[in-house]
């Protein structure tokens, strides 16, 4: 009976059901399946301690604290304070995308809200210039999931609150292969404008650099904020997205470009998104539940010693299993259906719980540009009229040096695990 338990659960999501009901709705009947109805009145505790968890508050927080800066007239200020730092270089603008992309991750975290804001604004400029429509697309949705590596991260919000790691140590842990990663793509954009003859901007089009250092000040600030105040322990990862909403909020009414209804629909957006998240959480803990009083992590841990895998070695496994999963799974799905099963084993194996979370959450952060249902690439199709598989074509160079980056980091945990250690974040 449990093997018809998955056929129903595909049968409701190609009804077009949310997830968190065919997640739930699959859980439920796989209690039925074997024969564990009487675990099901101890289910609402279990999915409570899952949501109770104090890491968690900061997720909604960071939305809305991304939700202001995107309503408030910042997207703007960011590209000019790029333009002025790398837009007189050949291939000035793609520079600027991958820039804007870092700046923008310090305040938003949000891979999706980065596409939407630069698809509205840099790809029609990038059009203008010369530069293909496929490329300017592709470039931005590439650049877009350095969002959710660079602090603040709703990912690793997420993993943290999964695994019991410390949010802050993954925070710091984040920052250097954020950098990496986008000096990956801006050297993929360099060689692109030189095989390609990409323009440079014209001194009359790059702002100068002081003054608009100066005007862009407010908007640096926040993620100096959640940063610094993290860093040196003024501040938990929560108290740092509550004082980033007061100061998003703050520089959205000094560029004049927040009003009470954008503040109302950030408002609105947040609590949708959250609600969504936390639904998923739910759902996916009782499947969570399940696989415990079945034992699948111990019999995963079995068939890995049975198939004498070493820690390197599941854990490339491992990520060949979140690269397909992230193309078909949201990340909070993702996250919560396969963490808990297969993180422990490689943790038991001598992973250090830090660095899974950050090639875990890179991982599934490339499967928002990888077909057949890659988030950005949605975005960006949608925003600027380009068509979806066109997008995914010329995505394709810019994806393979994202999954270079990340065997990189596999190979290499002392990039990820350096700074939380010299943070004191970890231990040596």
């Amino acid at each position: 009976m449990i093997q018809i338990v998955p056929l129903i659960g595909l049968v409701l999501l190609a009804s077009g059901l949310a997830i968190a009901y065919v997640v739930g709705g699959a859980a439920v009947l796989a209690f039925i399946a074997t024969d564990r109805t009487r675990f099901l009145a101890i289910l609402p505790q279990q999915i409570f301690s899952k949501i109770d968890v104090f890491a968690l508050m900061a997720m909604p927080l960071f939305i809305l604290a991304g939700e202001v800066m995107n309503r408030g007239g910042i997207t703007r200020v960011l590209i000019n304070l790029a333009m002025s730092l790398v837009g007189r270089l050949r291939g000035g603008l793609g520079h600027v995308n991958v820039l804007t992309s870092v700046f923008f991750a310090g305040i938003s975290g949000s891979a999706v809200a980065d596409s939407a804001a630069l698809s509205n604004t840099l790809v029609p400029a990038m059009r203008e210039r010369g530069y293909k429509l496929d490329y300017a697309g592709a470039i931005t949705a590439a650049s877009s999931i350095i969002g959710p590596i660079v602090p603040p991260s709703i990912v690793m919000i997420f993993y943290g609150a999964l695994m019991s790691t410390s949010v802050t140590a993954l925070f710091m842990a984040g920052i250097i292969p954020g950098l990496l990663l986008a000096a990956a793509l801006i050297a993929t954009n360099a060689f692109f404008a030189w095989r390609d003859d990409h323009p440079r901007l014209l001194p009359a089009e790059v702002p100068r650099f002081f003054p608009t250092l100066l005007h862009a000040l407010p908007a640096l600030m926040i993620p100096l904020i959640i940063v610094g105040g993290i860093i040196f322990g003024l501040m938990t990862p929560t108290e740092a997205a509550a004082v980033a909403v007061v100061a998003a909020v703050g520089a959205g009414y000094f560029y004049e470009g927040l009003g009470l209804r954008g503040l109302l629909e950030a408002l609105r957006r947040t609590a949708m998104l959250s609600g969504a998240i936390f639904m998923i959480i739910a759902a996916v803990s009782a499947l969570g539940y399940l696989g415990a009083l079945e034992r699948i992590p111990e019999a995963i841990a079995t068939w890995v010693d049975d198939m004498g895998l070493g820690p390197l070695q599941y854990l490339l496994l491992l990520n060949v299993i979140f690269l397909v999963a992230g193309m078909v799974l949201d990340i909070p799905v993702a996250l919560a259906l396969l963490v808990p099963l297969l993180a422990p084993v490689a943790i038991a194996q001598g992973a250090d719980p830090v660095h899974l979370g950050i090639v875990l959450s890179f991982n599934l952060c490339i499967g928002l540009i990888s077909p057949p249902l890659g988030g950005c690439l949605l975005v960006v199709s949608t925003v600027t009229g380009l068509n979806y598989w066109r997008l995914a074509r010329a995505v394709l160079p810019f994806l393979l040096v994202q999954i270079v980056v990340l065997i990189v980091l596999v190979q290499v945990p002392e990039i990820s695990l350096w700074l939380p250690r010299q943070m004191g974040l970890i231990g040596g």
